[in-house]
């Protein structure tokens, strides 16, 4: 199972204020929250599709300092649930920062271990550093400045699906900004930091993202 993400974010030199634009490209296998493949019924139907590989979001943005990626998957849930953490799932980060844009110089791999609701987390190939790893739930910093968080967040999205479904049978636009289907539900994230110099190559950033199951 894959789902893929692309956003764009432009980096203007270090001496102006942060400023993140996003671009459209050419779609992809793609799926937000409610839509990954095998997933039928309502939106609140979490029977018969992969829940943690399921991704729901990608943001990505900076400031001055760092550039901000984060990854989300397994939402949106109750407050009292843990995170997904499922160690079978390879999560990719893919970064273009030099050349044809489509070509990947920064894979970044993520995987969970075995250590039940609380595991590790892994992150490989994060640029100039060597594989991370610790708990989830903690900051983990690598000796160059990478940091890299797991864990539960509130989930950032908000949408209205009742009233997408009610534009798409009426062909009136019926959204309401009183709905929110995210309000007070969690997201699993995987959320890292990359100090600008150790990206930055003076282009926009093209990022996108991909889950896979690892049979073994």
């Amino acid at each position: 199972m894959t789902i893929k993400w692309i956003l764009q974010t432009a980096l203007p030199c270090a001496l102006m204020v942060g400023a993140v634009t996003f671009a459209g490209h050419q779609a992809l296998e793609a799926a937000d929250h409610f839509d990954p493949p095998a997933r039928t019924g309502s939106d609140t139907n979490t029977v018969g599709f992969d829940v943690a590989a399921d991704i729901s979001d990608l943001f990505a943005f900076h400031d001055v300092t760092n550039v901000y990626v984060a990854i989300g998957f397994g939402g949106p849930s109750a407050t009292n649930l843990p995170g997904f953490y499922d160690p079978d799932v390879l999560y990719t980060i893919n970064v273009s920062n030099t050349g044809t844009r489509t070509d990947i110089e920064i894979p970044i791999e993520i995987r969970f271990g075995r250590d039940g609701v609380n595991p590790g987390i892994e992150v490989r190939n994060l640029p100039g550093a060597g594989p991370l790893r610790g708990p989830v739930e903690r900051n983990l910093m690598t000796n160059n400045g990478i940091t890299v968080r797991a864990g539960v967040f509130d989930d950032p999205f908000n949408f209205d699906p009742q009233g997408l479904r009610d534009s798409r049978a009426t062909g009136n636009l019926s959204f309401s900004n009183t709905r929110n289907r995210f309000a007070n539900l969690n997201t699993t994230f995987v959320v890292i930091a990359i100090p600008r110099g150790l990206i930055d190559r003076g282009q926009p950033l093209d990022i996108w993202t991909s889950s896979a199951r690892i049979r073994s």
